[in-house]
């Protein structure tokens, strides 16, 4: 089968929230130990801000595309996170001004670790995303931006083995395929 490019990019667009809708049921649960941090993606041509967090076993928590790094920007991705996940012990970031604030604000109980190094789990994190976004020679608009990352995030999840799904595959690389396959019969 032929199929262009173009026609796989909006079946990207089109099919990734639903296979993450479906997949969710069968998620495993999120550590309680979060690293947060935010990197940056140019999407038509301008700058955006993609906050992430990972928890200790590396499972991709939430991701949100943002046009500014601010306190508005860090509470939304944070009471997205916390209202799907619930709240964790550890919150591991740099030293940023806005995600302190936040933290301080959503997670009073929680501690907030700024030790220097500490979040290079996640910092090593962004360069498989950023390697991943570079051929395809830019993205167009923030709608598009947040349905690729995120689906970006849940495929390294898949094959991370953070989903209950393709449990039953005879290899490790055959895995994904095996969990896509039980995704289709759900969607």
């Amino acid at each position: 089968i032929e199929v262009d490019h173009v026609t796989l990019y909006r079946w990207v667009q089109r099919f990734t929230p639903l296979l993450a809708d479906a997949a969710r049921p069968s998620r495993r649960r999120v550590g309680a130990r979060w690293f947060v941090d935010e990197t940056y993606v140019k999407v038509a041509g301008v700058w955006r801000y993609v906050y992430r967090a990972m928890d200790e076993h590396g499972q991709v928590i939430d991701v949100y595309v943002s046009v500014r790094r601010d306190i508005l920007a860090a509470r939304r991705f944070f009471t997205a996170a916390i209202s799907a996940h619930g709240e964790p012990d550890e919150v591991v970031t740099d030293r940023a001004q806005a995600l302190k604030h936040v933290i301080g604000e959503l997670l009073p109980a929680a501690f907030h670790n700024t030790w220097q190094y500490a979040n290079n789990r996640l910092e090593s994190d962004h360069g498989r995303l950023k390697v991943r976004l570079r051929p395809m020679r830019g993205l167009k608009t923030n709608r598009t931006a947040a349905v690729i990352i995120r689906g970006h995030a849940f495929v390294q999840n898949l094959r991370r083995e953070h989903y209950e799904l393709g449990i039953n595959a005879r290899s490790r690389p055959l895995r994904v395929a095996a969990a896509f396959d039980e995704l289709a019969q759900a969607v």
